[in-house]
């Protein structure tokens, strides 16, 4: 139906189709079948991409075949067949296993600093710790409370 077999992105498709990238959207909103095939056509070419980044990744042989003419037949006939190598490629490998095992793999790990977190519950205790002091010297009388004595004269 549409180019997303193509890999090309909904504004593409709706440029190829001739209409706006909102009236697609309308499209893909009113009619499920659009959305849909639009949705597996993406998602093929997803996992093609993805297939050929593993297989870059891991590296791979082929089968490279010469053809040459052959003038006395008026035919082309295979020649050679060599077996070729491709090395794993080292960029695909880290892009690979940045994009799927992120935790391990990122260039810049999130550590958690609690260090602001720890000094603020620090001070919190500290605070409580001498509230609770002075709340047993005003008990003990040896702190003279303006609050307690303002209540007892209203």
């Amino acid at each position: 139906m549409l180019s997303c077999w193509d890999g090309l992105t909904d504004e593409q498709i709706a440029y190829n189709v001739g209409i706006s990238r909102s009236t697609l959207n309308s499209w893909k909103d009113k009619y499920s079948d659009i959305s849909d095939t639009l949705k597996r056509g993406k998602e093929v070419i997803d996992r093609q991409v993805e297939n050929a980044l593993l297989k870059r990744a891991l590296g791979y042989e082929y089968t490279e075949t010469t053809r040459e003419y052959i003038p006395e037949l008026d035919e082309m006939k295979t020649t050679k067949k060599v077996t070729k190598q491709v090395a794993p490629d080292t960029t695909a490998q880290i892009f690979w296993l940045k994009n799927r095992k992120p935790d391990k793999w990122r260039d810049k790990r999130e550590v958690e600093d609690r260090s602001a977190v720890d000094k603020l519950d620090m001070i919190l205790a500290e605070m409580k710790a001498v509230a609770e002091l002075d709340q047993e010297k005003i008990e003990e009388g040896c702190i003279y409370d303006d609050k307690q004595s303002s209540d007892k004269m209203r």
